[in-house]
């Protein structure tokens, strides 16, 4: 019998929804450079390319990295103010599919233990507040951030950490649920877990990877996952 459920976040939790790296630096920059626009740019370009090398490095060694690494890869200055305009730009992106919240009381009404497990460059809080935000956070037994961690998924010990947080033992008694087929089906499988797909993410060529694998049940919307997991 299974014991615990751990999510993906981004295209898992919260839809997907694609937005622009650059523009996002953009905003930072903004700030950072506000009475200088042609270095603003200059140094907006220069944070998206290192973001983007970073979100490669996480594709072929799954080293985990934080907002501060793509600053300094990028020789650009720490600023709070630039900070919070980069995290403004990016809250549209952050809102919880409104299926959540009611599946997941269903799947606490079990007893299962529920998590989530997310391959971030943001800090925890960050995503604590937009749960909390959005009313779901009070459901999570635990929640992992990479930004905090040494390897992203799919490196197994980023799955050992979710489990350790839920307080589970035997990853055969974990599901992961997300919509990266390499990420999160291949990482949950290798790590020993079952593996539910939500397939709707349009996740950019540059971070895929092809994998020969299969998840134990596809669902299209997270309001189908209680059913689909029930007999597991």
């Amino acid at each position: 019998m299974i014991e615990a459920v751990i999510f993906d976040w981004g295209g898992t939790l919260t839809p997907w929804k694609t937005m622009d790296f650059h523009a996002g630096w953009r905003a930072y920059t903004e700030v950072l450079h506000a009475a200088d626009a042609e270095r603003a740019a200059t140094v907006a370009l220069a944070l998206a390319d290192a973001d983007m090398a970073r979100w490669a490095a996480v594709r072929d060694g799954h080293r985990a990295f934080t907002l501060a690494e793509v600053l300094a890869d990028a020789a650009a200055e720490h600023h709070v103010e630039a900070l919070e305009a980069y995290r403004a730009f990016w809250v549209q992106a952050t809102h919880t599919d409104p299926e959540a919240g009611p599946m997941l009381g269903a799947l606490r009404e079990r007893g299962l233990r529920l998590g989530v497990l997310s391959s971030t460059a943001w800090p925890g809080e960050w995503h604590e507040e937009w749960l909390r935000r959005d009313g779901v956070l009070e459901y999570f037994d635990g929640y992992v951030w990479s930004s905090d961690l040494p390897f992203t998924k799919p490196h197994a010990s980023a799955f050992r950490a979710a489990m350790d947080a839920v307080g589970i033992d035997d990853p055969a008694r974990c599901v992961y649920v997300g919509d990266r087929p390499y990420d999160d089906i291949s990482g949950a499988k290798a790590a020993g877990m079952r593996a539910v797909l939500v397939p709707h993410s349009d996740i950019p060529a540059a971070q895929q990877v092809p994998v020969d694998v299969e998840p134990d049940a596809v669902i299209q919307r997270l309001a189908d996952l209680p059913e689909a997991i029930a007999g597991w």
